[in-house]
């Protein structure tokens, strides 16, 4: 029994060693490694103005949770309903878990393999003329491996390149979140203008219901003539077109926004109005530099990038020899009691390379191929930092112009209606046509739904500045 232990043990030495070297040389990877690219960083953001450039620090919005960044209560609990509902997030964390199996699968070919079996016959003959009858019973049980040897880190650069596909799943993952948190709330406060634009008509179409009833009074006594009622109709009549197309609208808005919750379409509960939705007139943008940390589709596109730069290492590794090692012991015995005993062990133990000699130029094509595919990853890394840049440029400009022009629109509205409100008073005291009347009850029903439509625009734009500085995807 000692004697069978010692010669397995000299058998397997010189392999062990072989192992052991082998290993030791593997420290090496075939293949590029990765190096994050230079880029052309702006010192700040060209939609500040000179004043705010010279103000810049690393504070930005971006770095602010998103229920700071909303404060309206019900607006909040449709984002976190949306979160926890929607199919968009469902199908991306899907794609995690998908990303991660396949990194487990991928790393796995680094390790050997093992696999175990065992066997028992029972076989009995009858006699059969002078041969007697005889019963006979074996057993056997084996261990095998083979093993890989990673030894150019073709394995290992796989690897690489699954974790990076990992995380870029997970960076696209939020995205995904990032979106749709800029979603919920873009549509909420859309429906919430909605509300404020049938607010309004209805409230002008009560107001010249009125006016209508007291001009038909006039014309029946001949104060008025019948012009003068027919464009105190038309007055009615505009505004109550809108009713209906705007109730249409609210609707519509609603089943969007239910979509985005993972709902079937149906009504949405309120909270602030429009213009009691709290916002800041001035928003900090923080360092274009920390924007590249930031914002997900910028790091989702440098994980791509650091996968493709893997895979040339893995295509350059098939130039290479690969060397594989295989093994099989175990105990065969008639005999099941002297199943484990020494002489009824078994083993056999093996080694082999192979090296590419032709391939028709099939892996010179295939690094090839993986340098391009580097080289295209590498544009679209740097083609979306720029378009990051863009957009909190384009939204920082758009956030400061909309609340100037919302302003403007607040003192034009105000005036519009001081204007009706003076006509009416004119035309009452028979010093002014209802022409009149009809021409600044048009401007100011007009110039109020442009505000409404302001406001809008203002928290749309700073909607659009949070996402655009990365915000909205840590929970």
């Amino acid at each position: 029994m000692t004697w069978h232990k010692e010669k397995i043990l000299a058998a397997l030495r010189p392999t062990a060693i072989a192992c052991l070297g082998a290993v030791w040389l593997a420290g090496c990877a075939v293949g590029p490694n990765y190096h994050r690219p230079s880029t052309d960083t702006p010192a700040s953001y060209s939609g500040l103005t000179p004043q705010e450039a010279a103000k810049t620090d690393s504070a930005s919005l971006g770095d602010e949770k998103w229920w700071e960044v909303f404060q309206d209560k019900e607006l909040q609990e449709l984002v976190r309903t949306a979160l926890e509902k929607n199919y968009d997030v469902r199908i991306a964390a899907a794609r995690v878990l998908e990303a991660r199996a396949q990194l487990g699968i991928t790393r796995a070919d680094q390790f050997p393999s093992l696999s175990g079996g065992g066997n028992i016959t029972n076989q009995r003959s009858a006699a059969d003329g002078p041969i007697p009858a005889f019963e006979l019973t074996q057993g056997q049980v084996n261990v095998s491996a083979a093993w890989n040897i990673d030894f150019w880190g073709r394995f290992r650069r796989a690897t690489e390149e699954a974790r990076a596909n990992l995380l870029a799943s997970e960076w696209a993952r939020q995205e995904v979140i990032a979106t749709l948190v800029a979603n919920v709330a873009s549509g909420y406060f859309q429906l919430r203008e909605l509300d404020l634009e049938l607010e309004i008509s209805q409230r002008t179409l009560a107001s010249r219901n009125e006016s209508l009833e007291l001009t038909k009074e006039l014309t029946e006594h001949g104060i008025d003539t019948m012009l003068d009622q027919r464009q105190a109709e038309q007055l009615v009549y505009t505004a109550a077109a809108q009713v209906p197309d705007l109730e249409r609208q609210i609707e519509q808005q609603e089943n969007n926004l239910s979509i985005l919750l993972g709902n079937n379409p149906g009504a949405i509960p309120r909270g602030l109005q429009l213009t009691d939705e709290p916002h800041s007139p001035e928003v900090p943008a923080g360092l274009p530099a920390s924007l590249l940390e930031r914002r997900p589709d910028v790091r989702e596109a440098e994980e791509n990038l650091i996968a493709a730069n893997a895979q040339i290492g893995v295509a350059r590794a098939a130039y290479f020899p690969q060397i594989s090692l295989t093994g099989e012991g175990g105990y065969q015995s008639s005999a099941l009691e002297n199943l484990f005993t020494g002489p009824a062990g078994l083993w056999n133990l093996a080694g082999s390379i192979t090296q590419p000699i032709f391939e028709g130029g099939r892996l010179k094509n295939g690094v090839r191929l993986a340098k391009a595919q580097k080289q295209e990853l590498l544009l679209t890394y740097q083609k979306t930092i720029q378009g990051a840049f863009r957009d909190v440029s384009n939204a920082l400009v758009a956030y400061r112009k909309d609340r100037e022009f919302r302003i403007q629109e607040e003192q034009l509205t105000a005036s519009a209606q001081d204007a009706a409100h003076l006509s009416q008073t004119r035309f009452r005291a028979g010093v002014a046509d209802y022409l009149e009347v009809l021409t600044n009850e048009t401007n100011a029903f007009n110039d109020e739904l442009a505000l409404a439509q302001a406001q809008l625009n203002e928290l749309q734009a700073l909607v659009q500045l949070y996402q655009a500085l990365g915000g909205g995807w840590e929970q």
